[in-house]
């Protein structure tokens, strides 16, 4: 009888031991990330915040997309693995009765020849930012002021190997017939080109290059650049942006322009002290929709905004933030120039990472 548990034994933890050399999880993984937030405006605000409203001030509690999910991957053959995402936003920290959201989920290969995607994902347009983003999923994300930030579904991926390990090549395809035939345009698409490395690991410098055709309603190219030089990291980021003509809704296709950030990032001790100033002449980010400035006839948009904060890591789970931002700009109708209400927002949160 003991030869025979004995004998079990063994074969369960070498049975164990196999699979986990084949395979990567399922890893259990999550956000909480809330802020507290005083808005003149409420423009900038997460749509999810309960009992907000363009053009009133007030002060609101925020969830910066908390959010849980499960990752992993698996060994098909020696050179090809099966990877996995399902991930949820979180609202149960908020008002609202929707309590899961979509986020990134999808089905892959993985290979020497690449990596190949199906399901929901950010676009490789989004993606080019890289770390550019100084306070990225906050009231304070450039997505206030640039377009083309979308998480897109029914669609498939490509990632090329690293060549020469510093260059990648990537591509987002969204299937034609499982989109809205109101998009204005029939090929919905995505094409990127990266440089070195966003996380300053392997290299100290990072570069993108991308074009987006028809995604989100918007025909654009981008350019980032970013580098770091010992505590401080600089950054650089351009994107031309043209809306696209829908038969649902014509007034995205009179906008088109600019948008330009540059920022940067000091360490002081643990400490990151940030500065970002951005400007939109295009007139597609969501700050300007939401203030109300899209029209059949509006031209000449100039939105800028400037953020300063500084975010501070108490543990490897565990951040602390806050920021202050202020957005103000015109446009045109008609010929006759109209201004912006300033936004002013100054928010504190804490950041839980499991």
């Amino acid at each position: 009888m003991k030869k025979t548990l004995i004998s079990a034994s063994v074969a369960s933890v070498l049975t164990l031991a196999s699979f986990g050399a084949l395979a990567d999880g399922p890893g259990f993984y999550g956000r909480l990330d809330l802020a507290v937030t005083n808005s003149d405006q409420g423009a900038t605000l997460q749509g999810g915040t309960h009992g907000v409203e363009v053009g009133q001030s007030g002060t609101y509690l925020e969830n910066n997309f908390s959010h849980i999910g499960v990752k992993g991957s698996e060994s098909l053959t020696s050179n090809i693995d099966v990877i996995y995402q399902m991930e949820f936003q979180v609202e149960n920290t908020s008002s609202s009765s929707d309590v899961f959201k979509a986020r990134n989920t999808f089905l892959g290969l993985k290979s020497q020849a690449g990596t190949v995607l199906v399901g929901r994902n950010d676009t490789v347009f989004k993606q080019a930012e890289g770390g550019i983003d100084a306070f990225g999923n906050t009231n304070a994300d450039i997505d206030r002021l640039v377009s083309g930030q979308t998480r897109a579904a029914d669609g498939i991926w490509y990632y090329s190997p690293k060549i020469a390990d510093l260059v990648t090549l990537n591509a987002t395809y969204l299937m034609t017939d499982n989109q809205d035939a109101d998009t204005g345009s029939e090929a919905q698409y995505a094409l990127s080109a990266t440089l070195g490395d966003k996380k300053f690991k392997a290299q100290n410098y990072y570069f993108a290059a991308a074009y987006n055709k028809g995604i989100s309603n918007i025909d654009a190219y981008r350019a980032v650049a970013q580098a770091k030089f010992g505590d401080f990291k600089v950054g650089g980021f351009f994107q031309n942006s043209e809306g696209v003509i829908t038969s649902g809704d014509k007034k995205n296709s009179n906008l088109d322009g600019n948008t330009y950030f540059v920022n940067a990032i000091y360490n002081l001790n643990g400490v990151n002290l940030k500065v970002q100033y951005g400007v939109d002449e295009s007139g597609l980010g969501s700050y300007f929709k939401k203030s109300g400035g899209v029209h059949l006839d509006t031209s000449d948009v100039n939105v800028q905004n400037i953020t300063v904060g500084a975010d501070y890591k108490i543990s490897k789970s565990t951040m602390v933030y806050g920021h202050y931002a202020m957005y103000e700009g015109d446009y045109k109708i008609a010929g006759a120039k109209i201004d912006l209400e300033d936004d002013s927002v100054f928010t504190v949160g804490m950041r839980y990472n499991f």
